[in-house]
């Protein structure tokens, strides 16, 4: 790798660290928020979904805006929403211009995230070299989500919860001045007519999806909202892969998704970020409820599984090198499921129950980084730079739904298990119910890695 690569690749991941920061940083601060600017406690669940439902909902859309006008050009743009959006939350002084803030953020996110991804993909020829990059790009993701969680207590606990936006304008800056002499721009020779129609239902598709799954989080499945935005979005995307199959340029053209390499490893990639991050909000509530930690406390422990995701995206490369992405896919998910099972026996004895959650959770994150470096690499490889945006955006769509719907999901399942119940023995028994739930998802990837990409062995 040349100096100029590494240069490349370190402004890359900065940004796509800083990113996924984001996604968890406020987490612990909503009380904190709420009482500052008064916002009502059913509308602060509003602080997190709407970031999450621009994130999520309009990144297939940017993906392909990328194609269109130049991946560099949507890149530095977003990064720049992204720090202004920052600086306006960290100033609001009400909740409306707050969740405006938390709205652009999320936007910026949507079009940052698979910019960069397709910038890293297009910089780095394919093999060894693509395949490290990925590794450290996919380290930093789930590192920094969990950086995320740790960070905002401190924040919180220490300064304020505005330093949680604030935190991001410096970043953004560095990166909006080194990133224009060191990037190169990227785009298709032939640049695509942008599929309207398709880009409309997919992305209204998802947006109800994610809305209907973060209701359901909040007050269980029968919930009308949750049920409306989950028929809404189901019947949406169903309309879009109509209109795709019937378009001149589709958004997804239906040849891209026949090729099992993308479809399932975009399945493996969403199952991966569905159960990670929501096992994070699954030992917070643990910690918390069950265990008494405060949230600083609650958030320095995960600093084991961010070692454990570092860990795995380092190994991840030399791995897939001496061995293939299949085996990875293989060997992550069984060292993710079996860890992941083991927390089924936390109990409410601090030391006993730490000396378990630890160790699982540093081991649950090397697999877990395994299967998720397999998965960009399965997802992003055999296709030309011309499709190279639309690989990298569905992957960012897996990651983002994959991070947007784990927690709401999870949440559902402990509600319904502590039916109402908010002693420390009924949050266990929901917490491990849940994780019940979590083990099998990753158990289901590792079953379709074997059966569905089996013909597919990447050296």
């Amino acid at each position: 790798m040349t100096g100029q690569l590494k240069l490349v690749l370190a402004v890359l991941l900065v940004a796509q660290f800083m990113l996924a920061v984001d996604f968890s940083i406020l987490n612990v601060a909503l009380p904190a928020i709420g009482d500052g600017l008064g916002f009502s406690l059913a509308n602060l669940q509003w602080i997190a979904t709407s970031f999450a439902l621009c994130a999520a909902g309009f990144t297939l859309f940017f993906g392909r805006i990328g194609d269109l006008v130049g991946r560099k050009r949507i890149f530095l743009g977003s990064l720049g929403l992204l720090g202004a959006a920052s600086l306006v939350g960290g100033l609001a002084t009400s909740p409306v211009l707050l969740i405006v803030a938390r709205v652009a953020q999320g936007l910026a996110t949507a079009a940052a995230a698979p910019a960069g991804l397709s910038l890293l993909t297009t910089s780095f020829p394919e093999g060894p070299l693509r395949q490290k990059a990925l590794g450290l790009s996919g380290a930093l993701m789930s590192a920094g989500f969990t950086t995320g969680a740790i960070l905002g207590g401190v924040l919180t606990d220490l300064l304020s919860w505005r330093w949680a936006f604030f935190i991001n304008v410096p970043v953004a800056l560095a990166v909006l001045l080194i990133a224009p002499s060191v990037i190169q721009e990227s785009r298709p020779t032939d640049r695509p007519k942008l599929d309207l129609p398709g880009a409309l239902s997919v992305t209204l598709g998802l947006l109800g999806l994610v809305y209907g799954l973060t209701q359901a989080g909040e007050h269980g499945w029968t919930d009308p909202h949750a049920m409306t935005g989950l028929t809404v979005g189901v019947l949406l995307l169903m309309v879009f892969c109509f209109i795709e199959g019937r378009v001149i340029q589709p958004l997804v053209p239906l040849r891209v998704l026949r090729r099992r390499s993308v479809v399932w490893g975009n399945v493996l990639g969403l199952l991966a970020f569905v159960t990670e991050t929501s096992l994070v909000y699954l030992l917070t509530l643990y910690m918390q409820k069950t265990l008494g930690f405060s949230a600083l406390l609650a958030g320095i422990s995960f600093g084991v599984l961010g070692l454990g995701t570092v860990a795995g995206g380092l190994l991840a490369p030399k791995a897939i090198a001496k061995t293939s992405t299949l085996t990875v896919l293989v060997a992550g998910g069984l060292i993710q499921t079996t860890f992941t099972a083991a927390l089924f026996f936390l109990g409410t004895s601090t030391p006993s129950s730490m000396a378990l959650l630890l160790p699982a959770t540093f081991f649950g994150g090397v697999g877990n980084m395994l299967v998720i470096v397999g998965f960009m690499v399965t997802a992003t490889s055999g296709l030309p730079d011309k499709e190279q945006g639309l690989a990298t955006g569905l992957a960012t769509m897996s990651q983002q739904v994959g991070i947007t719907m784990g927690t709401p999901i999870m949440s559902a399942i402990v509600t319904a298990a502590t039916m109402g119940a908010a002693t420390a023995a009924a949050v266990l028994d929901g917490v491990t119910t849940a994780i019940a739930v979590n083990a099998a998802l990753v158990a289901l990837g590792v079953l379709i890695a074997a059966v569905f990409l089996r013909t597919k062995r990447q050296h």
